[in-house]
């Protein structure tokens, strides 16, 4: 079962959560803002699921571990969850997504990239423990989106120019050979 916040509400949440003086808990907001939103102790939210005694999955916004060094209280708008192609129903945190083309055109796109700093930030992050720098892939993706996509599957090391060794071939097996 999926908590949502009421349409007036989540409005008034993603425009204005700067001027609201409380304590900004993951575990207490609604599952359709959980997604991309920083608590008050600078900690990333996160949806996660689980099944209830009814057999449905039940959603539940929880705080992770990941900690934002610049940014609190922060519930993205609905406008840059739009333009970097992220979903609100996202489940936990991965960095799958930067393997599909169509998301890093959308992540690299000015609109996200030039206006959606706490998106870009997690993806910095995400694309970093794979030993990826995000501009670098935003630049190749830009003059090559296929090449991209490759070096990132690969963690970035297919060089333009580079192959792979031949194939080795071993001396075969001889039960008489010590």
């Amino acid at each position: 079962m999926v908590r949502q916040a009421p349409a007036r509400l989540h409005k008034h949440l993603t425009t204005n959560i700067s001027s609201i003086y409380w304590n900004f808990v993951c575990e207490e907001l609604p599952t359709n803002v959980c997604a991309f939103a920083i608590a008050t102790s600078g900690k990333r939210c996160l949806l996660e699921n689980s099944a209830a005694n009814n057999g449905k999955v039940e959603y539940q916004c929880k705080t992770s571990e990941v900690i934002v060094g610049n940014m609190k209280e922060h519930i993205e708008t609905d406008e840059c969850v739009d333009a970097c192609g992220v979903d609100r129903n996202s489940v936990g945190i991965s960095s799958d997504l930067l393997l599909e083309s169509q998301f890093t055109a959308k992540l690299c796109s000015p609109a996200c990239y030039e206006h959606c700093a706490n998106i870009v930030d997690l993806y910095f992050n995400l694309a970093a423990g794979e030993g990826v720098y995000l501009p670098d892939l935003c630049e190749k993706h830009k003059n090559g989106p296929h090449r991209a996509m490759i070096e990132l599957s690969s963690n970035g090391a297919a060089a333009e120019d580079e192959f792979a060794p031949a194939p080795y071939s071993p001396v075969p097996y001889s039960p008489d050979v010590y």
